[in-house]
């Protein structure tokens, strides 16, 4: 048995830390808690992440929830090329994660739920629509720092874009034009080639 479980599946944001472990070369276990058949809400589920959400993982009797901090673990930890180099680079993975998680998010959710997820009966186009108008100010923000170097933190790939690229799939997998974003259009897609990106990407999405 493996030192360390993911709990999740990867149509979730466990896809995050599943494709951190992959890039890593970890030997893990994922445990397929779903959020939608009650598996996350058992005792022994609770026990892992009182929150009742996914993904979370059990490192060797380390628990730790939220995908952006244990990705950001992970790289700490085994990270090598994946966690950058100084301080100062670190504190802007970490920055970017964040952003990620408070800029790009809810309207990604919003975009996949209402244009790919959900039953056709139950998507609201409008709402979809309105997701995608909201992603235009954070692409922009990132569009133009992709112009710089090609990648978010220094001038390789690290957990920084590890993590925004994770997150901004869902908008991918809902169709949004990113061509009027050209850095970003061609960042996002050399990113979701990578092979840990594909050997952890939800089957749904790899059609």
């Amino acid at each position: 048995m493996s030192d360390l479980r993911i709990y999740g599946v990867p149509l979730s944001r466990a896809y995050r830390t599943l494709w951190m472990a992959n890039e890593l070369g970890l030997d893990y276990e994922n445990v397929p808690i779903h959020f939608a058949d009650g598996s996350a809400k058992t005792p022994e589920y609770l026990a892992v992440n009182p929150n009742g959400r996914i993904p979370a993982i059990d490192d060797n009797g380390f628990k730790l929830w939220e995908s952006m901090a244990i990705n950001l673990y992970l790289a700490k930890k085994h990270g090598k090329g994946l966690l950058p180099k100084t301080i100062e680079e670190e504190a802007q993975a970490i920055q970017w994660s964040i952003w990620a998680m408070t800029e790009v998010e809810k309207p990604a959710l919003a975009v996949l739920l209402h244009r790919f997820f959900l039953p056709e009966d139950q998507r609201d186009s409008k709402l979809g629509d309105e997701g995608e108008q909201q992603l235009q100010k954070p692409l922009a923000v990132l569009n133009q720092q992709l112009a710089a170097t090609g990648y978010l933190v220094g001038s390789t790939f690290t957990v920084a874009d590890l993590n925004v690229a994770a997150v901004l799939s869902w908008a991918q997998m809902g169709r949004v034009n990113l061509t009027v974003f050209p850095h970003v259009d061609e960042w996002l897609a050399e990113c979701l080639k990578r092979p840990a990106a594909v050997k952890a990407r939800p089957k749904r999405a790899a059609k």
